[in-house]
């Protein structure tokens, strides 16, 4: 099975298209803007590893880190991936933050290089409604009259390219067939478009790989749209290629609800046999046991619970 299930839908979908450089570079040369696209070498673009956000935002952001020839020297390229559906005003301070540790990585990787790469910070909002949050650091202060120009001058002051999905028509996304359906897609889950038949471009979806289109099949599943009405989208493609790969996904989608009945049926006489020999189980229990997935395990765990002494000693066992 070529993916797990999908436990953060978004960011598997932007992450599996857009760590390819070739999907970055040909949706950033288009959308960069500023003149920037035109001095760098995309043939260049790298994928560096690594991933800066907080840990707190994980569920809510993704980021790809890339390098790239402008000249003799390289730059770098943030994307920061936003899907928490909000405007985020204070953007500017939390990539300031991830760009910090960018820099600080490049000093512990490259000891003391003789000057540090520049940075130029992209975010792709996928919010459905348009974000007013300004993109230049400083606008986020207020800055005393008397004491401006010094403040100013002691101020961090960048500004960061903001790409909204919101203001982007469908027809308006550029890059390579894969860029262009993941972003369309993303564009239309928060919509309730994930069936348009702009999503749906033959075109588009007759570009891409295999790989993609079950990668595609499954973040419109996972969305939860009418099914019927995903088949019929399937069908009227006229493709041997999307039909196959529909019929792959609904054979994975089998196997995935059987080993999920599984899981669920051996949990729950695990905890049966618990409740019936001690009692009521602790909260902590019961949460370290709810993130068992693996089912030979869990039947090790219900054969000890039915022979062990006590809830401390089984819990020792988990």
């Amino acid at each position: 099975m070529p993916d797990d299930p999908l436990h953060q839908p978004h960011d598997k979908l932007f992450r599996s298209t857009f760590s390819d450089p070739r999907n970055a570079a040909a949706f950033l040369r288009h959308h960069l803007g500023g003149g920037a696209a035109s001095c760098m070498d995309w043939a260049s673009l790298a994928l560096l590893p690594g991933s800066f956000i907080n840990d707190q935002m994980k569920g809510f952001e993704a980021d790809l880190l890339f390098s790239v020839k402008v000249g003799p020297s390289d730059a770098l390229v943030y994307i920061l991936w936003e899907h928490q559906h909000s405007e985020a005003p204070v953007m500017a301070l939390r990539l300031l933050t991830y760009m910090v540790r960018i820099w600080d990585a490049q000093l512990k990787n490259q000891g003391r290089p003789a000057k540090l790469s520049p940075i130029l910070p992209v975010v792709l909002a996928q919010d459905k409604d348009r974000w007013r949050t300004s993109p230049e650091f400083q606008d986020l202060f207020t800055f005393p009259e008397a004491l401006e120009k010094t403040a100013r001058a002691c101020t961090p002051d960048f500004s960061f390219r903001l790409l909204q999905l919101a203001d982007m028509a469908y027809g308006d996304i550029q890059g390579t067939p894969e860029g262009i359906l993941t972003l369309r897609s993303l564009k239309a889950e928060p919509l309730g478009e994930l069936l348009r038949s702009e999503v749906w471009d033959r075109s588009v979806i007759a570009g891409v790989s295999r790989e993609a289109v079950e990668r595609f099949f499954r973040y419109v599943l996972n969305a939860d749209v009418d099914r019927e009405s995903f088949k019929a989208r399937v069908f009227s493609q006229d493709s041997a290629v999307l039909t196959s790969a529909a019929m792959t996904l609904a054979e994975q989608f089998r196997q995935e609800g059987r080993q999920e009945g599984e899981v669920h049926s051996r949990r729950q006489a695990l905890f049966d046999v618990l409740e019936a020999r001690f009692g009521e189980v602790p909260a902590g229990l019961v949460e370290a046991l709810a993130a068992v997935s693996d089912v030979q395990r869990l039947e090790k765990l219900l054969r000890h619970a039915a022979v062990c002494a006590d809830l401390e000693a089984f819990a020792s066992a988990c």
